[in-house]
């Protein structure tokens, strides 16, 4: 038997009579097998509470009986955002952010509805996803299967006796890692069978299973390496314990924290206030005399020949609404572009402290393959937004063109004017149905492989710093 191979059997032999290994596999199956029948039962069932959503909230809109067609820009409704397949592994901000944007005129409403605050669903309990037993309690099970690996050899006296033999100290390393990235290897089972249950043989749900293998390998190499270095069991322990506590907790809250202080963002309240006030210097798209329209009217006027706004072909109050809701479009576009610009730099700035935490280069790639990161949810707010723009001027074009403009301004007071500048309900059924695509695997890939390449590098690390070390039997 080769004997890399052969101290590989005999560190598995020795986890079965020490019972460590089964213990810790235990505890991290069962969390694992916990956390993953948690999300995935959780995502199945907001999957299709939002898509049943979505047809409801389309149908009560296209329900509605003859109304006039700015009734209709007010009534508004809902759109959903439906779970990528793959946040079955990684809901990533999805458990955070609203799910549900309402769509009306003259407003850009917030994503509404966050999973996480919108209903008990087991706690905290509720971001215990996969990814993060893969992310946080694998590395540490890792940890304790073999922080003792090269370094208990030492202790026992048992390095010379191994070195002695036909076996290099690098090749005992070898060996230690083999019987390590074997155990990482079964643990990664689970996932890959979530993930070909999610998407089959799709190249994300492949690209995603290798990069937690590459994430784990990494941990693999700096356990054993560790090991390597340290002349007693406990101080490896203590060492690897102080590098997991650091990259897994401090780390990643040090970075979160810095970003949301070095580069705040204006809350809720604050971004609203400012869109009001913006606002409030347009001109009044309900009001077709306002002066902020006389040079629209002017030229309409002038471009069909007319004195008065009654004898103009269109209803000049359908074209003020459409024209005021283009302008308006143009000042709330500005806010929630630069809003998201300050969010995507917070992202920025925890994606740069990824060189430093493994653990945040792994939650970056996987929350890009899965479709589930920041990214993901502005393009969400973005097609929203063009929906709502689009179903609103679609029936600012229907009140310029169907409707008179005498009819319009006496219906208050004149039941067959009001009759009369009721439209069809087909005007609203023939609108535009919202569903949101996943994005393409080249974006998400694209996303995605910084971080990738950052678990490599964490990799070649923690595999230099293995081969390099001084062997554990010479004194």
């Amino acid at each position: 038997m080769n004997p890399v191979i052969r101290v590989a059997a005999e560190e598995w032999r020795y986890w079965r009579r020490s019972r460590l290994g089964l213990a810790a596999s235990l505890v991290i199956v069962s969390v694992l097998l916990a956390s993953a029948l948690a999300t995935w039962r959780q995502v199945a069932i907001e999957r299709n509470q939002r898509a049943e959503l979505q047809t409801t909230a389309e149908n009560i809109f296209y329900d509605q009986p003859a109304r006039h067609p700015h009734r209709m820009v007010h009534y508004g409704h809902y759109v959903f955002r439906t779970p990528p397949p793959l946040a079955l592994i990684d809901p990533g901000v999805d458990e955070y952010t609203g799910a549900a944007v309402f769509l009306e005129g003259h407003r850009q409403n917030s994503a509404t509805f966050s999973p996480a605050y919108s209903g008990p669903h087991g706690g905290s309990f509720v971001s215990l996803s996969p990814a993060t037993v893969y992310q946080v309690l694998v590395p540490l099970m890792l940890i304790a299967l073999g922080f003792s690996a090269l370094a208990r050899e030492r202790e026992r006296g048992s390095d010379l006796l191994l070195l002695a033999a036909p076996m290099s100290a690098r090749g005992l390393w070898l060996g230690k890692t083999l019987a390590l990235a074997a155990a990482a290897a079964l643990v990664l089972l689970p996932l890959l069978a979530a993930v070909l249950s999610a998407t089959g043989f799709a190249l994300d749900g492949i690209a995603l299973v290798l990069g937690y293998g590459l994430y784990l390998l990494g941990w693999v190499c700096l356990t054993t390496s560790v090991s390597a270095r340290s002349r007693s069991s406990s101080n490896a322990l203590a060492v690897l314990l102080s590098v997991w506590l650091a990259v897994c907790v401090v780390l990643p809250r040090i970075a979160a924290s810095g970003a949301e202080v070095l580069l705040p963002v204006p809350s809720k309240i604050e971004a609203d206030l400012a869109v009001a006030k913006a606002m409030r210097e347009l001109g009044d798209g309900h009001n077709a005399a306002d002066p902020a329209f006389e040079q629209l009217r002017a030229n309409l006027l002038v471009q069909h020949g007319v004195d008065r706004v009654e004898d103009l072909p269109v209803n000049i109050r359908g074209v003020v609404a459409e024209a005021a809701e283009a302008e308006q479009k143009q000042v709330m576009d500005g806010f929630s572009e630069a809003y998201a610009q300050q969010e995507q730099a917070q992202a920025e700035a925890v994606r740069w402290s990824s060189f430093l935490s493994p653990l945040l280069a792994i939650r970056g790639f996987s929350t890009s393959l899965a479709g589930t990161d920041l990214a993901h949810r502005h393009r969400f707010l973005v097609e929203a937004e063009q929906a709502r723009y689009q179903f609103v001027q679609d029936l600012n074009r229907i009140h310029a063109s169907d409707l008179t403009y005498t009819d319009d301004i006496r219906r208050s007071s004149d039941a067959g004017a009001e009759q009369r500048t009721r439209v069809s309900p087909d005007n609203w059924r023939s609108l535009a149905k919202f569903r949101l695509t996943p994005d393409s695997l080249a974006d998400r890939l694209s996303r995605g492989m910084p971080f990738f390449l950052l678990l490599a590098v964490f990799l070649a690390l923690a595999t230099g710093l293995g081969i390099t070390a001084r062997p554990a039997g010479v004194r």
